[in-house]
């Protein structure tokens, strides 16, 4: 098989413009290719308005190596044609070691789910335990909480099945190199449980919130399937221990699961059970992390600004912008959800949080993303190990009372000169939840509120309008990534034994894909180690 890269394809392109491509790059017969995958695809918009697709794609042949030898000798110095090097993924055999009751893994998000499904198929038969509800129920939730402000503190955009990213845009592309193929597993299992076969290639896959909920249900069900369980409304309350070994899990009905091993992937808001962790002595130390606010632009904009007057011929524009503050902060945009909406994300009454959500299609009006400020432990009031959730929730609180209770609004001119919005401009919301106007100058300290103010005047000068006097802006941003780091060792346990620190929550990952990765990553490590003496079904 054949690798060739940069082939340049027009928007609209076909199966059959590729194989034209592909002959012409080779200098063969078309007949001659019996096969060819797609293996990425990207858009270049250097030189607009000429905009192009470019791909990678594998191609089989009936005699590879003399047209890659024929190939070479007329193009010494282009390396865009090689042997195709296909990276395969492989699940660990069984260790040695007998585990005598089935692991635990707390949280049913991506980290939990991809963890399950892997021992799963090892014949280690996992209880996953979800303090919320399925995908299906929780959406209704949720919806009722849009519509009528009722908050369900189990049920809502941070807990239940699929975790926080169920309700956000489905974005699927990491920064993490993949030299293990856990990032590109992820995507084929996605694919496998009903996703879109495009993930597999494209430059920024994502699924949308109307897909991933279709998705996940699937992969619960296969989970099932191989033996495994998935409990909703079951809150892990304790850790009992012996020692410093884990021994069970009490829930917050009182029943007890008599368990040694324990997946921790309790995602990012799990706060309570942060309290808990520290109760019980488990190593952990704050980290930084970024909070602010969610901005929204008209999305025929930023298609017109990333592509040009070829925009129409494109799917909805994305983009990712940083800054440097004078004063030595990082700003970034986060999250960025094409044709999407703000949402109300939190999790805690008399506490306020927005998120970005938008649907496959990604048709709506406006874009929005989270732009961001970075902040460290010197910038938590309380020192302590959860100095940073404190935090968070100092800033929830100031965005709940801006808002009386609803998503607090405010244009960006109104923004910089500290006064409340009126009434919006041009831009109208794209919001789900209740929303009102709010001062948001008072949810954040002075000094975060000048960087976020620098940086989105240096974005201004990358795409135009991004400073726009009518820019909506929606508070707060706060729930970017965990406020803290469960240490684990080199056996990925944490100071108490038979416990397995996991995904985002316990600050080893950054979005759907990579918490997958991780939880495949502790499945491999706990797979490598034991076997289920409790299963007569070992694969």
């Amino acid at each position: 098989m054949l690798r060739i890269q940069q082939l340049k394809l027009n928007p609209g392109y076909s199966g059959k413009d590729i194989v034209k491509k592909i002959a012409k790059q080779l200098m063969i017969r078309e007949e001659s290719i019996i096969n060819m995958k797609i293996v990425r695809e990207s858009i270049d918009a250097r030189k607009k308005p000429e905009v192009f697709y470019i791909l990678t794609v594998d191609v089989t042949l009936k005699d590879e190596k003399t047209v890659l030898s024929s190939y070479r000798k007329k193009h010494s110095t282009n390396p865009n044609v090689s042997l195709a090097e296909e990276q395969v993924y492989s699940l660990p055999c069984c260790g040695s070691l007998p585990m005598k009751e089935r692991p635990v893994i707390i949280g049913a998000g991506p980290a939990g789910l991809f963890c399950a499904y892997y021992l799963a198929v090892r014949g280690f038969e996992p209880i996953v335990l979800e303090r919320g509800r399925s995908v299906s129920e929780r959406k209704k939730d949720i919806d009722r909480f849009w519509q009528t402000g009722v908050l369900d503190p189990e049920s809502n955009v941070q807990f239940g099945e699929g975790g926080a990213g169920t309700f956000s845009d489905g974005k699927l592309n990491t920064l993490t190199k993949d030299r293990s193929g856990r990032n590109k597993e992820v995507l084929r299992l996605f694919v496998r449980m009903g996703a879109k076969e495009s993930i597999l290639y494209e430059q920024k896959p994502h699924l949308g919130t109307d897909v991933l909920f279709e998705v996940i249900a699937n992969l619960r069900n296969e989970i099932i399937r191989l033996g495994g369980e998935v409990r909703f409304c079951s809150r892990a309350e304790e850790l009992i221990t012996v020692k410093d070994h884990l021994n069970g899990i009490k829930l917050s009905d009182g029943n007890i699961i008599k368990s040694r091993h324990c997946v921790l992937a309790i995602g990012h808001s799990a706060r309570d059970t942060f309290e808990m962790l520290l109760h019980k002595k488990v190593s952990m130390e704050p980290k930084n992390f970024a909070v602010g606010f969610r901005v929204q632009h008209p999305q025929q904009m930023i298609n017109e600004s990333q592509y040009g007057t070829a925009w129409a011929q494109f799917p909805a524009a994305a983009y990712k912008l940083t800054a440097q503050t004078s004063g030595g902060r990082g700003v970034y945009s986060f999250c960025m959800c094409p044709g999407g909406y703000v949402v109300n994300a939190s999790s805690e009454a008399g506490l306020l949080a927005v998120n970005g959500m938008s649907y496959s299609r990604r048709d709506g009006e406006n874009a929005n993303s989270a732009v961001i400020v970075s902040v460290t432990p010197e910038d938590f009031p309380d020192k302590d190990v959860l100095g940073g959730m404190h935090f968070q929730r100092m800033i929830e609180k100031r965005a709940f009372e801006a808002g009386c209770g609803r998503i607090p609004l405010q244009l960006y001119k109104d923004f910089k000169d500290n006064i409340c919005s009126e009434k919006t401009g041009e831009i109208f919301p794209a919001v789900k939840g209740q929303y009102s106007f709010g001062n948001l100058r008072n949810i954040l300290p002075d000094e975060l509120n000048e960087a976020f103010i620098e940086g989105m005047e240096q974005f201004g000068h990358k795409i135009k309008g991004f400073d726009r006097d009518d820019v909506i802006l929606a508070g707060v941003e706060s729930r970017t990534s965990s406020p803290v780091r469960i240490k684990r060792d080199e056996n990925l346990m944490s100071n108490i034994r038979g416990l397995y620190p996991c995904g985002e929550g316990a600050g080893y990952a950054g979005g759907i894909t990579s918490a997958a990765a991780d939880g495949i990553f502790i499945a491999e490590q706990i797979i490598k180690d034991h076997k289920p003496a409790f299963s007569k079904r070992i694969i």
